[in-house]
């Protein structure tokens, strides 16, 4: 599918799906769970959907006819080793959650996915699952890449050592040590996307896990093993969605509120309301009435500290995609650090990205784990038409890259008038935010499909 995006001025009130990374730990906890859970608001895309139909090889039973209420009846005492070849479909944060719970089982589990999928890297989780005294291997000995194949179980009391920058599998460990005899020791050298871990602390939390982790994240200890029991839970809105409509109502000429907003603090990719005010974002928080409000802004680092903004992405590196389309809209630069792992997501998304923007006028520079976009405003400070303005339309791949193809339509709404952006394979976005052209226009984006 290919989309045209271009200038428009959005109004209106909009409301993003649940979190992906919620809904894929509450199918998972769930199925593990004693007793029939329910999942109010899930995320409907396509890494839910792969997730709901894996964890069932665990012995649960998952009914996803309702889409506001997802029904699991756990496999509590009775889970057991995967009984097929779990397809984890293209969900990475599936596969690194998955493998290690699968390990805690006696017996083989083989892990695969899609095109995409069989080039994620799980050497390290091959390792760590080693260190725990599992056996694990790749299929294809050059290849750092599903198939993945394990046996379990893995030992009680054990410690790790792993630099933990890429979170999933951490998460994953965590999970696993829940059901454990005894104390599991996990030791970071490097720990990022530390937000998510925290996610996974208080999910464990919740299910009456005992945890123990330093402020630095360099040290976890997971006390098991815990029988988990049923639950009814919401999920919130998902905060890695907001941050598009967040920008496109910040470049465009707009004023828009985003509603059910989750101000718990459980989701790290919040922190870019901070990041955008920063620039000048006229961004409204109402954590009473749980809404976001956006409005057309001139973004700028003319009162930063060497007018240059630098943000470090290491603890919500998905964000990097809107972040980026939003340099490109301000006046000034903007550097995006410590986010090596962005090079290991469905897309290298520093090349990517780079790549994309250049050929729609941007200038960036980019390095092994950061990414310089040295931009304009579109509009003076004084409110005039800016003659220096550099971004203009064109045709951009998604590479099959939900953030991506969400960054580039977004980008679109900001151009010109008679400019505009095509995305090819711009139907890749439903793995994160399902319907999202159509929700977009809803609040007059204009989306057309070619």
């Amino acid at each position: 599918m290919k989309i045209k995006s271009q200038k428009a001025k959005l109004s209106g009130k909009i409301r993003v799906p649940g979190s992906k990374s919620h809904t894929i730990r509450a199918l998972l906890f769930s199925s593990l769970a004693e007793g029939t859970s329910h999942i109010r608001n899930p995320l409907g895309g396509a890494d839910c959907i792969s997730s709901s139909r894996a964890v069932p090889l665990f012995g649960a039973k998952v009914d996803i006819s309702n889409p506001k209420d997802w029904i699991v009846e756990g496999a509590g005492k009775n889970a057991h080793l995967p009984d097929d070849v779990v397809n984890v479909g293209n969900s990475g944060s599936l596969l690194y959650f998955m493998s290690p719970v699968a390990a805690t089982f006696e017996g083989w589990t083989v892990f695969t996915g899609d095109e995409s999928i069989r080039t994620r890297p799980v050497l390290h989780v091959v390792d760590a699952l080693k260190q725990l005294g599992a056996e694990a291997y790749i299929s294809r000995p050059e290849k750092n890449a599903p198939p993945l194949i394990i046996k379990g179980p893995v030992k009680e009391n054990q410690t790790i050592v792993t630099d933990g920058r890429l979170s999933q599998y951490i998460s994953g460990i965590m999970m696993a040590a829940s059901r454990l005899n005894g104390t599991t020791h996990i030791e970071l050298t490097d720990p990022k996307e530390t937000p998510f871990l925290n996610m996974t602390r208080l999910w464990l939390e919740e299910m009456g896990v005992k945890l123990e982790i330093s402020e630095d994240y360099k040290h976890i200890k997971v006390h098991g093993p815990v029988q988990m029991k049923a639950f009814d839970k919401e999920i919130p809105s998902d905060w890695e969605a907001v941050a598009f409509p967040l920008v496109a109502g910040l470049i465009s000429d707009s004023e828009i509120t985003i509603e059910n907003i989750d101000y718990s603090g459980s989701q790290g990719d919040m922190a870019i309301v901070d990041v955008l005010k920063k620039l000048g974002a006229n961004i409204i928080e109402d954590k009473e009435k749980n809404t976001l409000t956006a409005k057309h802004s001139r973004l700028s680092t003319e009162n930063l500290p060497g007018k240059e903004l630098h943000v470090n992405l290491s603890g919500y590196p998905d964000a990097i995609c809107a972040l980026a389309v939003a340099g490109c809209f301000t006046e000034g630069t903007v550097i995006i650090e410590d986010i090596g792992v962005c090079r290991k997501k469905e897309t290298d998304r520093i090349e990517v990205m780079q790549k994309e923007l250049e050929k729609l006028g941007a200038k960036i520079e980019t390095g092994s784990d950061w990414f310089k976009i040295t931009g304009n405003s579109p509009i003076n400070s004084d409110g005039t038409k800016n003659p220096d303005w550099k971004i203009h339309g064109g045709t951009v791949e998604s590479y099959d890259d939900h953030r991506v193809a969400m960054s580039l339509a977004v980008l679109g709404l900001g151009l010109e008038t008679n400019e505009s952006v095509t995305i090819n394979n711009a139907e890749c976005c439903a793995v994160s935010f399902p319907d999202f052209y159509n929700t977009m226009n809803k609040i007059n984006a204009g989306f057309c499909e070619l």
